[in-house]
C-alpha cells in the first residue's frame, strides 16, 4: 500500500458559461478541503449519560486564492455572476470528485457529481492578480458514477 497523493483526489467544478464545462480546480491552491460542518446533537439524561447523534452534514469548501485567468470558462462564470449581482438559481452548478488513485475502467475512474451553490465572497485583491475567492455550498444531491479526464465527462452509474 502506499500513501494516496492529494493531486490524485481531482475535483472538477462546472463552469456555467453558454457552453458549460468542467474545470480542474487547484491553480494556484495549496489547500482544498471539503469541510463536513456535522449537525452534532448532543443529550445528557438524568443518569449523567450523554447520547450524540449527527443527522446531517452541510458541507462546504472555501476555494481561495482563485487568481483570474482571462482565458479561463471559471473565471468567466464568477465575472458573470459579479458583474450581474446573480443569486438563485444562477449560482447552482456541480462538482465531480474524481479518485484518480483508483483503476481507471475505459479512461474513466470512479467518481461522484454532487449539486452546489457557488458563493462568491470578494474579488480585487492585491498587486499579485484579480482575486475572486468564493465557497462552495454543497447540496447533498449526489450521484456516483465514473469521470473521464481526457474528455471531461461524466457518467452515472
Amino acid at each position: 500500500m502506499s500513501k494516496i497523493k492529494r493531486k490524485q483526489f481531482a475535483t472538477y467544478i462546472q463552469a456555467q458559461t453558454s457552453t458549460p464545462s468542467y474545470v480542474l480546480l487547484g491553480t494556484d491552491l495549496e489547500e482544498l478541503s471539503i469541510e463536513m460542518n456535522a449537525n452534532v446533537v448532543k443529550t445528557a439524561n438524568i443518569l449523567g449519560e450523554t447520547s450524540v447523534s449527527i443527522d446531517k452534514y452541510e458541507k462546504q469548501s472555501s476555494v481561495e486564492p482563485f487568481k483570474a485567468d482571462s482565458g479561463d470558462d471559471l473565471f468567466t462564470w464568477l465575472k458573470e455572476i459579479i458583474d450581474g449581482d446573480q443569486t438563485l438559481s444562477d449560482l447552482e452548478t456541480n462538482v465531480v470528485h474524481v479518485d484518480l488513485y483508483a483503476t481507471p475502467t475505459v479512461d474513466a475512474y470512479p467518481a461522484y457529481k454532487e449539486n452546489v451553490v457557488v458563493e462568491v465572497v470578494s474579488y480585487g485583491g492585491n498587486t499579485e492578480a484579480f482575486q475572486i475567492p468564493f465557497n462552495i455550498h454543497y447540496t447533498g444531491v449526489r450521484v456516483a458514477g465514473t469521470f473521464n479526464p481526457t474528455t471531461k465527462t461524466f457518467t452515472a452509474a
